[in-house]
């Protein structure tokens, strides 16, 4: 994580090589969670499908919690506390109404760990080229609405990783200061695309991203992409993570975003 001069609210993303054990890697969510803490940030990001990451499509039906209890959920609210920051909790597979199914769910708990905001994934992500085949409808139900939440930074905005393709949705959430990604891009999809998402992101609605993602290769023979990053208003990369586990960060400079939008001012110049 690199340390920053600038006044400002710090914040970190993390990036893991999750694996089908739960436990497993709650332990490492926590132990990167205390790192970033201890470094400084106040709000901290986990990736997609921090906590699991099956053999299968279905396997997430097998350890799928109802809203507001299980041992991800306490976990996060307990890290959240104990450390006195904003987590953002990646994903979790949450129960729906469709028995076969589940929620992609992002929760986002405050520093006394309490639960402050949910976002469902709206976009399913589906991708077929050659023995590379996912299609993430097989086993999630999609959300409906966009999200976001007020932090000592200003608002912040919820999304998950395919959501990314979608510039509507982030025009949606109206003017925030920073949005999150927490994501687990394919290793094909993340090299040809996943930078130039997020920093068009990060550019088209002047505020920074942070983009928490798996990144390496897992148990279950899939390769991510990793690069989790902080992207700043003006689309410049303020810290990257190519592959591994680990944590990035920097620091949410109102200064610096009010520079961006002031010198060119296209949030005020949108027509539709």
């Amino acid at each position: 994580m690199r340390n920053s001069n600038h006044a400002g609210f710090p914040v970190a993303a993390i990036q893991m090589v999750s694996t089908p054990g739960v436990q497993e890697n709650l332990d490492r969510a926590g132990a990167l969670i205390a790192q970033a803490a201890q470094a400084g940030a106040q709000l901290v990001a986990l990736p997609e499908y921090f906590c699991f990451m099956g053999r299968s499509d279905r396997d997430k039906l097998a350890v799928c919690e109802e809203p507001g209890s299980g041992p991800i959920q306490e976990f996060l609210s307990a890290a959240a506390s104990g450390h006195r920051i904003w987590l953002a909790g990646g994903t979790l597979p949450l129960r729906c109404p469709d028995p076969e199914r589940v929620f992609n769910t992002q929760l986002v708990y405050g520093p006394d760990g309490g639960l402050r905001m949910r976002y469902d994934k709206i976009h399913l992500f589906n991708f077929s080229k050659g023995e590379e085949s996912y299609d993430e409808s097989i086993a999630i139900r999609p959300g409906g609405q966009v999200r976001a939440f007020d932090a000592p930074c200003g608002r912040v905005g919820l999304s998950v990783c395919y959501d990314l393709r979608f510039p509507e949705l982030y025009r949606a959430l109206g003017d925030v200061s920073l949005v999150l990604v927490p994501a687990a891009f394919t290793y094909t999809t993340g090299r040809a695309h996943w930078e130039l998402l997020l920093r068009a992101r990060a550019v088209e609605n002047q505020c920074y991203v942070l983009a928490s993602a798996q990144g390496g290769r897992h148990p279950n023979g899939r390769r991510t992409w990793g690069h989790s990053m902080l992207v700043d208003p003006w689309g410049e990369v303020l810290d990257v993570l190519p592959e591994g586990e680990g944590v990035v960060g920097g620091t949410i400079d109102a200064e610096r975003l009010q520079s961006v939008r002031a010198s060119l001012p296209a949030w005020r110049h949108r027509v539709l």
